[in-house]
Parts: C-alpha cells; sequence; structure tokens
C-alpha cells in the first residue's frame, strides 16, 4: 500500500480503468501465516496459565495495528492499489499524449484528463477543467455534433466528428477531431466514457491544397489542344475531358451522368478494335488507332488514338487511358496525311473483315470488321490465329489456302468454312499472296465474308422447294386413297344395311367403318398440308372438337407428357374450318412436347372473353368484342426474349437442321388470321410458354336451318364437311329419277350405283366424259342429274359439264372428287352451277347429297 497527497486527485479515476491484477506475493502471506503457527506451538508448550499474558499482549498489538489501518484507511491517509498505477511508462503515455484525452463518470463530470486536455479546452489548470459538453457550449458550428457525441457516450458506443471551430477577432479557425468511446467492456467501465480531441488543422489544409491542385490539373487537361477519355472495363465512358466533348457536340455534364458508352462515340466497328487487345498480364500495352468518332449530329470526324491500356495480374483489363488528336485538318493541310485518312476510312469501314497474316496464320494486322468478328464468335483474345475463327473439321481447308498463297501462288481459290462458336455461321475466305520483297513478315491477306444469312435463304428456298414437291406428292396420294377409302366405305355401309347389331359379325363391320373414318380423317389432314383441301368454315362446339381431339394429341404428346383440358361453362360458338382448327391445336400440343424432353404437363384451357374483358387485356392489335379464348400452355423450356417476336415468322425454326420446316407456328398464325382472330405468347425462359387463341364470337342468324344439306351450291360459297353429314341421318332418303354416274374407277361406280338403285333411283352409267354424252344422246327419257367425277381420261368433268349445259342448261351437276374444290372451279365458266360432294363419302352422304341437289338445284 501507497500513500497519495492531494495534489495528486486528478488522478484517481485511474480505478475506473480496467482492474490489472494485484501485485501481492503469496510467499509472504504464508511467511506470516507460518509465524503465527509457530507462535501459537510455541504458547501451548508453555502451557495455559503461563501463555496466557502473551497471548493477550499479542492479541492486544494486533488489534491496535488493525485499528490504526482501518482509521488511516477511512481517512484517506493510506490505500490499497494496484502497483501498476505508479509505473512511470503507463502513466507518462496518457499525461503527455500529442491528443487530448479526457475521462467523464456517468454523472458527466471529468474524473481525468491529460496536459493536450487542458490545452486544447484552454483550461488553464486541473481545477478548470471541463467537459466536452460545457467547452463548447453556445457554439452553433459545434452543437450539432457534440450532442451527437453525448448521445453515443449514454449508450456506451463509439462516435467521431469532425468539426470547424470559427477563430476569434477575425483570426483563421481551426479543425477538431472529436472521438468518444466507453472505457471498457465490463458493466462498470461501460459507465465511464473516454473523450479524445486532436488538431487537425494542417491535414485539412494540406487537403485542401491536394484538392486545389487537382482541380487545376483537370482543368488544364480539360482545355488541352487534343481529345481525352477514359473507358472502364465495361466500355462505359468514366471520363472524356471538355475538349473531346465540344468536338462530338455533347454536353460535358451529360457524359459525366454515365449515360454514353464507347460504341455511341466511335463510328462502324471501330469500338471492337479498342476491345480486341491481346490481354497481357500484369503489362501495360499502347495502341495506336486510326478510326472515325461519331458526333451527337450523327456526322463522324477522323482521330488517331494512343489507346493505353494496363492488364492486372489476372490478366483483366483496367480503365484506359487514350489520347485523341483530330486529324480532319489534316484533309486540307497535307495531301499525304489526307490519303492515309482516307484509305484507313475504306480499310475499316468495308463490310468485309480483312487481316494480314504470317505463314503461321497468326493475324499481323486487322481491320475493325474483324475485330468485331472476333467478338461475335466469342474468340479468346490471347490468341493471334486467324485459324481460331474457324471450326476445327474445316480448319484444313483454311490452312492449304493459306499456304498456297505463301508460296506465291496468285490464283487461290476461296473456299467458304463454318465457323467457330456456338451458333452456326458461315464464311468466305478470299486469300492473296504478299510480295516477299515488301514485307517478310506478312504472307498473305485474307479477305473474309460472312455467308450465314445467303446459306440460311439457300436453305429456306430448298425447303420450301422440298415442302411443295412433298405437298404435291401427298396430295396425289391422298386423292388415290380417297377413291379406296370410298369404295370401302360404300361397301361398308351395304354390309351394315344386311346385318342387325345382333349379329355376330355385326361388331367387326362397325370395326371396319371406324378405321375408315379414322383413314378418312387421315387424308384430309394430307390434304391439308399439300394445300389442295376446300376450306369450309363452319359453327363449332369448341368443347366438343377438343374432345374430338383428346385421343389424338394423347398419342402425339406421348407418356412423359401429362395432358389436362379445362373447359369453360357455355362456351359460345365460333365459325371455323374444323380441319384448320385441328391443325392449329395440333401444331401447338407437337411444339410443347418439344419443348418438355424430360416430360411435364400440356394445359388446354377455354374460356368466354366479354367486350369489357378484352379491353382490359393489353394485347396490341386486339379490338374489344367478344371472344372464346383458347389457351395451350406447357411446363416446358420456354422461349428466350430476343427470339419471341420470330416464332410466327415463316421458315423461323430453333430446332436441328431435319428436325423441323419451321412452318408450324408460321401456319397457326395465319390459320387464325384467316379465321378473324388473334395469337399471343408469353414465356419466360425456364417458366414454360403460354399460347392465347381469340376467335370471334359467332352469331348465329335467324334464317339459318339448324341442319345442314350435305352440299350445298357452289355459287354461294357454302358447303358442309363430309364427315359431318351423317352426323343425323334423314328418316326419308329415297327418290325418283334418273341419274348419269361418271365414274373411271370401275369399282366405285358400280358400288355408287347400287346405292343409288337400292333408293329407287334410275341409273345409268359411264366410264369417262366421252361416254357420258353419248348416253345422254342415247337416253330418251331424259336424265335428272349427273353425278361425276372430276378427274377422268378424255374428258373431265368441268368439260363435261361445259359440253352438257351447252345441250340443256338445266340439267343438275353433282362433281365428287379427292382434290379440292379450288383446284378445278377455275376452268369453269363463270356462273355455273353445280355442287360438290368431296371424297371419301358413305352412302348415306350420297344419298343425301342427290336428293338435296335435285329438290333445290334449278
Amino acid at each position: 500500500m501507497t500513500a497519495e497527497t492531494d495534489h495528486d486527485l486528478t488522478r484517481e479515476p485511474v480505478a475506473a480503468h480496467e482492474p490489472s491484477p494485484r501485485s501481492g506475493s503469496i510467499a509472504l502471506v504464508l511467511l506470516v501465516a507460518a509465524g503465527l503457527v509457530a507462535v501459537a506451538i510455541g504458547l501451548m508448550t508453555l502451557g495455559r496459565a503461563a501463555a496466557q499474558p502473551y497471548i493477550l499482549g499479542i492479541l492486544a498489538v494486533l488489534a491496535m495495528v488493525g485499528l490504526f489501518n482501518l482509521f488511516a484507511f477511512a481517512a484517506g491517509i493510506i490505500r490499497f492499489v494496484d502497483r501498476n498505477l505508479d509505473d512511470p511508462v503507463m502513466g507518462r503515455i496518457a499525461d503527455h499524449a500529442f491528443d487530448g484525452l479526457a475521462v467523464t463518470d456517468p454523472r458527466g463530470h471529468v474524473v481525468y484528463s491529460n496536459a493536450a486536455y487542458l490545452t486544447l479546452t484552454g483550461a488553464t489548470g486541473p481545477q478548470e477543467v471541463r467537459p466536452v459538453e460545457r467547452v463548447f457550449i453556445g457554439n452553433p458550428d459545434v452543437s450539432e455534433a457534440v450532442f451527437r457525441l453525448l448521445k453515443a457516450a449514454r449508450e456506451g458506443k463509439r462516435q467521431q466528428e469532425e468539426v470547424r471551430i470559427s477563430g476569434h477577432d477575425g483570426s483563421q479557425g481551426r479543425w477538431l477531431r472529436m472521438r468518444v468511446r466507453p472505457l471498457g467492456t465490463g458493466k462498470r467501465e461501460a459507465k465511464y466514457a473516454v473523450w479524445s480531441i486532436a488538431d487537425i488543422t494542417r491535414d485539412r489544409e494540406r487537403q485542401e491544397d491536394v484538392f486545389q491542385e487537382l482541380q487545376h490539373a483537370i482543368e488544364y487537361l480539360d482545355h488541352a489542344p487534343c481529345g481525352f477519355f477514359s473507358v472502364n472495363p465495361a466500355g462505359e465512358l468514366a471520363y472524356v475531358n471538355a475538349t473531346l466533348a465540344n468536338w462530338l457536340d455533347y454536353d460535358l455534364a451529360e457524359i459525366g451522368s454515365g449515360g454514353l458508352k464507347l460504341a455511341d462515340i466511335v463510328s462502324g466497328d471501330g469500338a471492337s478494335l479498342l476491345t480486341a487487345i491481346v490481354a497481357v498480364p500484369g503489362e501495360v500495352k499502347t495502341e495506336v488507332f486510326d478510326i472515325d468518332l461519331r458526333m451527337r449530329t450523327g456526322k463522324t470526324m477522323p482521330v488517331r488514338l494512343y489507346h493505353k491500356l494496363a492488364f492486372g495480374a489476372d490478366g483483366a483489363p483496367g480503365p484506359s487511358r487514350t489520347l485523341v488528336i483530330s486529324r480532319a485538318r489534316d484533309e486540307r493541310s497535307d495531301p499525304d496525311r489526307a490519303a492515309e485518312v482516307r484509305f484507313m476510312r475504306f480499310f475499316d469501314h468495308t463490310p468485309m473483315a480483312i487481316a494480314t497474316v504470317d505463314r503461321g496464320g497468326n493475324v499481323v494486322r486487322a481491320n475493325a470488321r474483324y475485330a468485331k468478328l472476333g467478338q461475335a464468335l466469342g474468340l479468346d483474345t490471347s490468341s493471334k490465329s486467324i485459324f481460331r475463327a474457324v471450326n476445327s473439321r474445316d480448319r484444313h481447308l483454311l490452312i492449304a489456302a493459306i499456304n498456297q498463297a505463301a508460296e506465291g501462288q496468285a490464283d487461290v481459290a476461296p473456299v467458304e468454312v463454318a465457323l467457330e462458336g456456338t451458333k452456326e455461321r458461315w464464311g468466305q475466305f478470299f486469300v492473296t499472296p504478299v510480295d516477299a520483297a515488301e514485307n517478310d513478315a506478312e504472307a498473305a491477306i485474307v479477305h473474309m465474308l460472312e455467308t450465314t444469312e445467303r446459306r440460311a435463304l439457300e436453305n429456306q428456298i430448298n425447303q420450301s422447294q422440298k415442302m411443295e414437291t412433298v405437298g404435291q406428292l401427298a396430295g396425289g396420294i391422298a386423292h388415290d386413297f380417297n377413291n379406296v377409302l370410298s369404295a370401302i366405305m360404300m361397301a361398308n355401309d351395304f354390309l351394315l344395311n344386311a346385318h342387325k347389331p345382333t349379329d355376330p359379325s355385326f361388331q367387326d363391320i362397325m370395326q371396319i367403318k371406324q378405321n375408315a373414318t379414322r383413314a378418312a380423317t387421315l387424308v384430309r389432314q394430307l390434304l391439308a398440308f399439300s394445300r389442295r383441301q376446300t376450306l369450309r368454315p363452319q359453327v363449332l362446339d369448341l368443347g366438343d372438337a377438343l374432345s374430338d381431339l383428346a385421343m389424338l394429341l394423347r398419342r402425339l404428346i406421348g407418356e412423359k407428357v401429362k395432358q389436362e383440358t379445362i373447359h369453360g361453362r357455355d362456351l359460345w360458338p365460333v365459325k371455323v374450318d374444323v380441319s384448320q382448327f385441328e391443325q392449329v391445336i395440333v401444331n401447338l400440343a407437337v411444339n410443347a412436347r418439344d419443348a418438355m424432353p424430360e416430360g411435364g404437363k400440356l394445359i388446354i384451357r377455354t374460356a368466354n372473353v366479354t367486350t369489357e374483358e378484352a379491353a382490359k387485356l393489353a394485347y396490341k392489335g386486339m379490338p374489344a368484342a367478344d371472344y372464346v379464348r383458347i389457351e395451350v400452355a406447357d411446363t416446358g423450356t420456354g422461349i428466350p426474349a430476343d427470339i419471341r417476336d420470330k416464332i410466327f415468322e415463316p421458315f423461323f425454326s430453333t430446332k436441328e437442321v431435319g428436325k423441323g420446316t419451321g412452318l408450324g407456328l408460321s401456319t397457326v398464325y395465319g390459320i387464325v388470321k384467316q379465321t378473324g382472330g388473334f395469337i399471343y405468347v408469353d414465356s419466360e425462359p425456364g417458366q414454360g410458354t403460354s399460347f392465347h387463341i381469340f376467335l370471334p364470337r359467332h352469331h348465329a342468324e335467324p334464317e339459318v336451318q339448324v341442319e345442314l344439306p350435305a352440299a350445298v351450291s357452289a355459287t354461294n360459297g357454302a358447303a358442309k364437311d363430309a364427315a359431318s353429314a351423317e352426323a343425323k341421318p334423314r328418316t326419308d332418303l329415297t327418290g325418283q329419277g334418273t341419274i348419269l354416274l361418271v365414274e373411271d374407277e370401275e369399282g366405285l361406280r358400280a358400288l355408287n350405283a347400287r346405292g343409288l338403285r337400292s333408293r329407287g333411283y334410275t341409273v345409268v352409267e359411264a366410264e369417262n366424259g366421252v361416254e357420258a354424252m353419248e348416253v345422254l344422246a342415247e337416253q330418251s327419257g331424259g336424265i335428272d342429274l349427273v353425278v361425276s367425277d372430276v378427274v377422268m381420261p378424255e374428258m373431265d368433268g368441268p368439260t363435261l359439264l361445259k359440253a352438257m349445259r351447252e345441250k340443256n342448261p338445266d340439267i343438275k351437276f353433282i362433281f365428287v372428287s379427292g382434290y379440292a374444290e379450288d383446284a378445278f372451279e377455275k376452268s369453269l365458266p363463270e356462273g355455273q352451277q353445280f355442287d360438290f360432294l368431296p371424297k371419301p363419302f358413305t352412302l348415306s352422304q350420297l344419298v343425301a347429297a342427290v336428293k338435296e341437289t335435285m329438290a333445290n338445284q334449278g
């Protein structure tokens, strides 16, 4: 223990510091304890009576020493303190610190302060020391900062503020940095706050001097007689001086806002030259480029760039430093410079990629178009080999051409090769030799013209011709199939009439009928594909139509894809061609299947859309009206945004060559538009695709009959699909009259004649048009109706119609054919009236068409 005098009271708060380890000795404690034990043992040997005076004496001495120390400690004469507090090094570090230090207790009283704190706060001695808030009270420039510091001190947080103190009597003020922090982390120590005050006036003055020098440097650079700009690795203009901004007619403030990129001020492909510099880790490269800069007005100016670019240790480029010298004056003052400028303009703005290469194929120099090509192909900028631009399978062709040029051959045949890259691209290379006497480093000049679009166009034309050929073949096959199916369906009807449902063979006959109907549907699809089918819109219930397609769709999309159809309630009718509508749904379902190679879900929804609902939809070009919406959605890969606007274009396809025609969605778009509807697509990559089809609501006219005839006059443009004629068989299909049946297929003619005779008609047969004219001349009772095929030898159907109408203008006519009606109606004279029945047809359809025509035509 040590005694402290009154003049050391300012050091009293040291007890508030974090406690240090006691400086006492355990050996001394043990020694005192051993002495007391020895005295006790010695007194025990004297006996109780003899030792009692000694015991009382020792106890009295110990009591007297204890009371003295107790009163001395209470009076403050002596204290128990840590020896570390008397360490001269520890005390002087804080006492003589350059920054002012002070410690305040929980009540805000200063319990410690060093000499620097007294000087900075204007105190003459420890008795005048004041806390920070009292020192700067009433100073409006400092009060807010002091308030924030006090708040942080109460909350036990750290805070720093820099304030400027105004000088007295007009003298220059000074800057102070004030900090506050808790004394320690313990609960007791955290209530004490340590304040520090530092004079940073000279630091501030140095900063202001540096800032002024920087401002002067920027001003000098801004108004230099040459341009200057800096580009960051993202291609954005980080800095442009005033001279260059003035040349380009840009507002300097606008450029500084970060709204311009390098490509905005460089004309043509010149920006590719600056970004195609080969990276060398850890080095600084300076390249010289002669290019054109683009002004705000769109005009160009020739410049020479001294482009300096530093690369990091990892090869990553840093911001560039580019000096710009205008060469516009050279065009007027120096003819040689003007010629050089014109050549560089021609060299960099030609649509061909041009490069000179050495014998190894390394690029010695190249124009901007070549640099842009390398970036488009994603080539490694560290490689200068021109062969890297060519796909490995065709690389030997270009190597051979350059070797021929290096050997001095003048006529090197151009080579067309596939280019490197993720997408299929093609280029044609023209290689010419370089005179060895002029330049030993350059062996050949290579001109490259990209031919991707040309090859794509050639492929489209070839694909179109192939599709046309396939369409013609499909149409011819469909016609022959229709004749075969007509005979099968007619004979099947005879079997059905001869057998009752209870007969054992009736189910087999019905199976034949169903398969023949399926075959007729396939033939109808072939005709639609070949564009040789007459397209006949009819009022349709979408719910029934989609239900009929369910089986076909399930077979098309496979087992991996789950199909779900959600029908809206009370769907409005629409007027569409059935085969066209089926083609739309089938094409969309097949595309959805291809977008889900690992499986997924195909959802078809239908719903009514009122005029009010349509007006709220944000679909472009669709007027507000009543629609029926068909949505075909999948959970597939989705469509990228960059090709979403191209999917309806003819021949556009993302599938591999040979796996798609590119006509599917364009056909869908055309069919929907011809029907008067609209189609839109919503898709996000990885989120699936939804096609929304809006078909106009059909409003039925009062005079339209519920049951339409099987065939209607071609003059009024209305007809009914053959497959729907037997939906509701008529109760009476018998009739009377003489019918001339003209058909070159003998078996089909015999079956048709038999069927008509079974319904009460008199049938006269003819193999072709010439024989039909002879029969007409020989028939004394006259002919009531002619049922004729269209395509026949010697005399076809249209020629027969004209010849017969010349002899009998009132004769009634029905054409039957496996071809479309519009395939022959152009060869007929205007105003001719006839009915048309497409093959294949059933017996009931034929008889219904005959009876309807005999009743109405003429």
